[in-house]
């Protein structure tokens, strides 16, 4: 049982890999998730979108909690992360539920991501209606606040503008005798929820410097709340290609800015495409900023040897440097 996040077993630095399931079958998302433990990284997440837009209106994309409950079952280390899970898709007291099987299934290495929710085509394919930003922060509120009561133990009663539960219970609850909480996101709004719920405040990589205002907003709220700002692990999410020479480090460059997957070209989410020891040059300024969990983002076709090289050439160093900070 644990009372907090977990650290990675060689400190507090934690290093990741946000796999994502938009993958042709399960096979090869096992197969990732699988190999990633082998490599030591000390962490997996999937996202909760039912039809993102990045491969098109028809692209694949396995159910996130299925999935994750599955995969959990397929390795025995690594933390199992939802990355993340807007509040727009389910009742809190049934994700709730959920989230406490697939604690159960991974022996309790589950993390629950929380958002408020963006852009998905199920909305338009499926008629799922999309409330407005202002109610999805308010049921995000509202979900953290029954999460963590059901965990916690029943029965929870709850009076809230988008839920109610009356004499709720939950059995069997999570193994974790507090299931890390990650809410994901950079706006005021969301990082003020970060502020007040998360164990984990999670983002896309940003510059250092815009990374600094918003890190010290999420500070600023915990001080205001009476809450020690340590206690919101910082967390950012990243791209970057390890390639063998410059040559190849602008082949990767010019594929990713004429990107025809069905997205727009996300350069802004690459820290670098080059040398190991660039990425770690990119990286290093976040961790005197506070961040100590590091994720790095795949998707398919599946780039082996940045997932490979990162593990083994750039992880040990950052490791190294985040002994500096510690």
């Amino acid at each position: 049982m644990r009372d907090s996040v977990a650290l990675a077993p060689d400190g507090d630095l934690r290093i990741g890999v946000h796999s994502g399931q938009q993958y042709a079958d399960f096979s090869e998302l096992r197969a990732l998730w699988q190999t990633t433990e082998s490599l030591g990284y000390d962490g997996v997440s999937l996202f909760e979108h039912f039809r993102p837009p990045i491969f098109g209106p028809d692209g694949p994309c396995l159910d996130g909690m299925t999935a994750l409950s599955a995969l959990a079952a397929c390795t025995s280390r690594v933390r199992c992360t939802m990355l993340v899970t807007s509040a727009t898709w389910r009742h809190p007291a049934l994700l709730a539920v959920a989230a406490a099987t697939v604690d159960q299934v991974s022996g309790g290495r589950l993390e629950l991501g929380l958002g408020a929710g963006g852009n998905d085509l199920a909305f338009r394919q499926y008629g799922i209606e999309q409330p407005s930003m202002a109610a999805r922060l308010e049921r995000l509120d509202e979900t953290c606040r029954i999460l963590r009561a059901l965990w916690d133990g029943g029965p929870v009663s709850f009076e809230g503008t988008h839920f109610t539960l009356r004499e709720a219970h939950l059995a069997p609850r999570p193994v974790q005798r507090r299931v890390p909480l990650v809410i994901g996101g950079s706006g005021s709004r969301t990082v003020r929820l970060a502020a007040e719920h998360a164990d984990v405040w999670n983002c896309l990589v940003m510059p250092p410097e815009k990374y600094r205002a918003v890190a010290d907003t999420c500070a600023a709220h915990c001080v205001r709340i009476g809450r020690d700002p340590t206690a919101v692990r910082r967390s950012v999410t990243f791209r970057t290609v390890l390639a063998p020479n410059a040559s190849a480090a602008r082949r990767a460059r010019d594929a990713v800015r004429g990107s025809r997957q069905g997205h727009a070209a996300d350069l802004s989410e690459y820290i670098s495409f080059g040398s190991t020891q660039e990425c770690l040059e990119r990286l290093a300024p976040y961790l005197e900023l506070g961040v100590r969990d590091f994720l790095l983002a795949v998707r398919p076709p599946l780039d082996w040897t940045t997932v490979e090289r990162f593990a083994t050439d750039v992880a040990p160093e950052l490791r190294k440097e985040a002994a500096r900070w510690s």
